[in-house]
C-alpha cells in the first residue's frame, strides 16, 4: 500500500531520501517514513490422503476452484491464519502448516505466503463466503483449478513434497487437462 496522505495527521506527504530504500513517503509534521506495505495473506492447500480441500469462490474467479485464502489478522501469526482461515471457510481442522513460499499478485498489492497443512478432523461447513467447498482427488486438483495459477502453482508444491506417486496418468497443462 502506497500513502499520499499521511494516516496519523492527514496532511499531504513528501517523497525523502531513505539512503538504501530511495525516495518514501514522508510526513514532515509527525516525522514518520511510510514505506510500501503489501497486504500479507495465505493460501493454503489442506491434505487428507490422497485429496485436497477446494473451494469456488465467484468473487474470486468464475468458473474455477480455488485453495482456502484469506488475510493475516493484527495480533495473529501466520500459521494462526492458516488454522483460522481453513475453520472459518470450510468448517474442518486443520495442523502443522508447512510454509511453501511466497507469491506476489501485484492487481491487489498482496503478498501470499503459502503453505500445506493436515486435515486432522471436523465435517465441512462452507462459511457464507464460499459457494462450495469439498474435496478432490489431488491427481484432478489442476484441472479443476482452470483460472488460478498461483493455486496450481501451490499444488504442484504439494505434490512433489508429498511425493506423490499416483495409479493414474496425469496430465494437465494450460490447453488441456487428460487423465
Amino acid at each position: 500500500m502506497k500513502f499520499n496522505y499521511c494516516p496519523k495527521c492527514g496532511k499531504e506527504l513528501i517523497e525523502k531520501y531513505s539512503w538504501d530504500e530511495g525516495g518514501v513517503p514522508y510526513c514532515l509534521e509527525d516525522d514518520i517514513m511510510y514505506f510500501e506495505t503489501p497486504k500479507p495473506c495465505i493460501v493454503v492447500a489442506v491434505v487428507k490422503d490422497n485429496d485436497i480441500l477446494l473451494l469456488k469462490q465467484s468473487y474470486t474467479y468464475k468458473n474455477s476452484k480455488v485453495l482456502i485464502s484469506g488475510y493475516v489478522s493484527m495480533g495473529e501469526s501466520i500459521e494462526e491464519t492458516v488454522i483460522r482461515e481453513v475453520k472459518e471457510e470450510t468448517g474442518v481442522d486443520a495442523a502443522n502448516p508447512m510454509y511453501l513460499g511466497s507469491e506476489y499478485y501485484e492487481a491487489k498489492e498482496i503478498i501470499m505466503l503459502t503453505f500445506m497443512a493436515d486435515y486432522v478432523g471436523g465435517e465441512i461447513k462452507k462459511s457464507s463466503e464460499v459457494d462450495w467447498v469439498d474435496w478432490s482427488n489431488i491427481e484432478d486438483a489442476l484441472c479443476e483449478m482452470t483460472e488460478d495459477e498461483i493455486g496450481k502453482r501451490i499444488v504442484r508444491k504439494v505434490l512433489e513434497k508429498i511425493s506423490y506417486n499416483g495409479d493414474r496418468a496425469y496430465k494437465c497443462d494450460i490447453d488441456t487437462c487428460q487423465l
